[in-house]
């Protein structure tokens, strides 16, 4: 065991994943044509990223208890943890907004096509 959890390995893949993968995944996002899949795919990634950061953060801070190193309890068992977890809900938020922009997008296209094949009028004309 390492005197403290900010040279551990899991402790890199939360920085890997809070603030590289994320990034990459907006910046992708931004181009000027993404396809719905694509976009789909990036919304789940994002809810994805913020279960693997939440389960590396209680990884993190159950194994600061065990280390000598004071900073490890002021950042990971104090109330400074609480802040923490506002990145990946933030994360989870963006990607289940995104997912849920897509399927209604989705439900609204196939709603009509549904009525353009039926010859059902539109109610909103």
């Amino acid at each position: 065991m390492h005197a403290s959890v900010f040279v551990e390995l899991r402790f890199w893949l939360l920085v890997l994943f809070s603030l590289m993968a994320a990034t990459g995944i907006y910046l992708a996002m931004m181009r000027r044509s993404v396809s719905r899949l694509a976009v789909l795919g990036f919304g789940l990634a994002l809810v994805l990223i913020a279960g693997i950061d939440v389960y590396l953060l209680q990884s993190l801070s159950n194994l600061a208890r065990h280390t000598p190193s004071l900073t490890d309890d002021t950042v990971f068992l104090s109330e400074l943890s609480i802040g923490l977890y506002l990145l990946p809900a933030l994360f989870a938020g963006i990607g289940i907004n995104v997912v849920s922009h897509v399927l209604i997008q989705h439900l609204s296209a196939a709603e009509r096509r549904f009525d353009r094949t039926h010859g059902v009028r539109d109610p909103d004309t």
